[in-house]
């Protein structure tokens, strides 16, 4: 009589699990690399709220005050400072970045002056880093909704995932 040994998986049990493992994994991450690397909300988010901490920081470091401009209407934004001549501020005007396809800034929030919905709306940041209180509120192509929430003293962004109202007080 031959002694059987039952323990352990037949090749063919290991080669099911192996393909099961296979189809799961090739439909679970290209969402998650969709989800995480091409949403363009949040990737613009990220990148305006370095680049409100970047602008704090150079103007405290250089002592000199910078504007961050929105044109609401075209989706452009550029950066001028105080002590720039009217030709460099055209020509950073021209030399403006423009928010990705299917991303807007819906609109800007300061506090004592309201939302602003159309034209221009700025943003100082003082040589001491003293930034105005407001608030930027991003939308996309489907409909979702970031607000960039700016603290005056303390150089915070805070980022909400959700349109949040504002009353002036």
């Amino acid at each position: 009589m031959r002694y059987r040994n039952t323990n352990g998986y037949t090749l063919i049990e290991l080669v099911v699990v192996m393909v099961l493992i296979g189809i799961m994994v090739s439909l679970t991450i290209p969402r998650f690399r969709d989800a995480m690397l091409t949403d363009e909300l949040k990737k613009t988010t990220r990148e305006m709220v370095g680049l409100i901490r970047n602008l704090r920081n150079e103007a405290v470091r250089n002592q000199k005050a910078y504007v961050l401009h929105f044109d609401l209407e075209s989706g452009l934004y550029w950066i001028d400072s105080t002590d720039m001549s009217e030709e460099e501020r055209v020509f950073a005007r021209e030399k403006a970045s423009s928010l990705p396809g299917g991303v807007r800034v819906q609109d800007v929030w300061h506090k004592g002056k309201g939302k602003k919905m159309t034209g221009e709306s700025t943003i100082l940041f003082n040589k001491k880093g003293y930034v105005q209180q407001s608030a930027i509120h991003l939308i996309s192509e489907d409909d979702r909704e970031f607000t960039l929430v700016l603290s005056p003293f303390i150089g915070e962004v805070k980022v909400i995932d959700r349109y949040v109202e504002f009353q002036d007080t």
